[in-house]
């Protein structure tokens, strides 16, 4: 073969090489633009990082601008989370259990195999418990106390249907709702012990108290603007508007230190979670999107929020887990691993 020859293999062989690596350029793009949405990287708090990946398709809700708070430096997950476990994949027999905040040491409290028990609250002690159930009746839901061995105390009978309680942060009082089991639901309050049952205000649901227990938070339907929060004085004067988002929900949270809000909104398996200030103003998508992410409430210190979301199961009526992230969105990590839905956590001490 002559030199020529040799040349113009060679330079045929260039030209293949060329073209393959440009066919091979144009495939990768063609992917990467339709490649399917991704959910970022959850870490187990107590296990082995994990990526998960879904082809979920990301919430609407995406209007309202991002802020990024800053995290306190060297603040970690510390206290415990009380959350309803449906051990018995139905909601008719929910327990409540509680775990360490790193997702450790989780065990069920309640022992009721036939009855339901939900929205658990810690109290400001980080030693009891406040909850809903029917133990004493089916259709009959009243408040109940436990400690952290699981003995409890009935704190209401017979005033109505009677979920959401929460202990005030001096420890004297429990807000709760109260529901006429018709239509009506609305924010009422008791002392410590049950006694003195009152109502606050007429319509609304899923109360939380301000930091300083001077003002109760809830969700209300508000003329002119849909289901939004709004807030009373304890007397339940001095009602105030406070959010404006498209589908809220209802169960919220206010941070001890007074700095945030959360709550969550969106359409049936399109829930966000959005962080805004205290009156309301600069609303933020929190939650890394795509999960379903509902049932915020922050830790202790105001630096992390705990949620029910589905990042791992999306879709699959069992696939709730309990999860936190940092309140600028980062260091998302998973608590709970189960074949049931883990859902309704609540932080405390």
């Amino acid at each position: 073969m002559s030199r020529n020859q040799v040349y113009s293999l060679l330079a045929l062989l260039g030209g293949f090489v060329l073209l393959t690596a440009i066919c091979s350029s144009l495939a990768y793009a063609g992917w990467w633009l339709s490649r399917p949405p991704e959910i970022p990287t959850v870490v187990f708090a107590t296990r082995p990082p994990v990526g998960a990946e879904s082809n979920a398709p990301t919430p609407g809700l995406d209007s309202a601008p991002f802020a990024s708070p800053t995290p306190r430096p060297g603040s970690g997950p510390f206290g415990k989370i009380v959350y309803v476990c449906q051990v018995f994949k139905t909601s008719a027999n929910d327990q409540i259990c509680i775990m360490d905040a790193d997702g450790g040491n989780q065990r069920r409290l309640t022992t009721e195999n036939r009855s339901k028990h939900f929205y658990p609250s810690l109290g400001p002690d980080g030693l009891s418990i406040v909850f809903s159930s029917n133990l004493h009746g089916q259709g009959v839901y009243d408040i109940y106390e436990m400690d952290l061995s699981g003995n409890i105390k009935r704190l209401t009978s017979g005033i109505g249907i009677l979920t959401a309680p929460e202990i005030s942060p001096d420890g004297t009082q429990i807000a709760f709702t109260r529901g006429d089991g018709v239509d009506k639901t609305a924010v009422w309050a008791m002392n410590r012990d049950g006694s003195n049952p009152r109502e606050i205000y007429p319509n609304g649901w899923d109360p939380t108290w301000s930091p300083d227990g001077a003002k109760i938070m809830f969700a209300s339907a508000v003329p002119g603007y849909g289901i939004q929060l709004a807030s009373v004085n304890l007397d339940g004067s001095g009602f105030q508007r406070i959010s404006n988002l498209p589908d809220l929900r209802g169960r919220n949270d206010w941070s001890n230190d007074g700095r945030w809000l959360v709550t969550y909104s969106g359409k049936p398996w399109r829930r966000e979670l959005f962080m805004m200030n205290p009156d309301g103003s600069s609303p933020f998508q929190v939650s890394p999107a795509g999960g379903n992410s509902q049932g915020p409430g922050f830790s202790p210190d105001g630096g992390w929020i705990t949620f029910t979301s589905y990042f791992d199961r999306y879709n699959d009526e069992h696939g709730c887990e309990i999860y936190i992230v940092r309140i600028d969105g980062s260091d998302l990590r998973r608590l709970t691993n189960n074949d049931y839905c883990d859902w309704q956590p609540r932080w405390g001490p």
